[in-house]
Order: C-alpha cells, then sequence, then structure tokens
C-alpha cells in the first residue's frame, strides 16, 4: 500500500528501510523521500517505523511474530 502518494514510497519500503536500520522519521525522510512535500503520510510512516522496531526490539517471540501479523 502507497504511504506516500506525493513521493511514491510503499509501507513495504518503510519496513524494509526499518529493517536496514532506519530508526527516525527523519532518517526515513532522507532515505525514502517520504513526507518530504506534504507531510501528511508522516504519522503513518512514524507508526510502521515504530511497529517493525518493537516486533523486532521486543525479546519475546511470539509478541513478536504477534506484531508482525498484525502489521
Amino acid at each position: 500500500m502507497y504511504v506516500c502518494i506525493c513521493n511514491g514510497v510503499t509501507d513495504h519500503q518503510i519496513r524494509e528501510a526499518a529493517a536496514n536500520g532506519c530508526r527516525t522519521v527523519s532518517e526515513l525522510t532522507m532515505r525514502t523521500g517520504a513526507g518530504s512535500t506534504c507531510g501528511s503520510c508522516l504519522d503513518m510512516a512514524a507508526d510502521l517505523l515504530d511497529a517493525h522496531h518493537a516486533s523486532v526490539d521486543f525479546p519475546l517471540p511470539l509478541l513478536g511474530a504477534a506484531l508482525a501479523n498484525a502489521a
């Protein structure tokens, strides 16, 4: 699904950036361009980053799997 329509950035690209070490929305904007035009996608982009890092950073594998499936 497209998260940033202005720059054609998808949720998959945001998750991929997060998996490659992107931790903040400003870093995500630099890497993908998401949010650099109108900014209306920044909340959703931040939620996707947070969800990825919550599932990866949390030490319980079952919770991580549940969070990954919810996204």
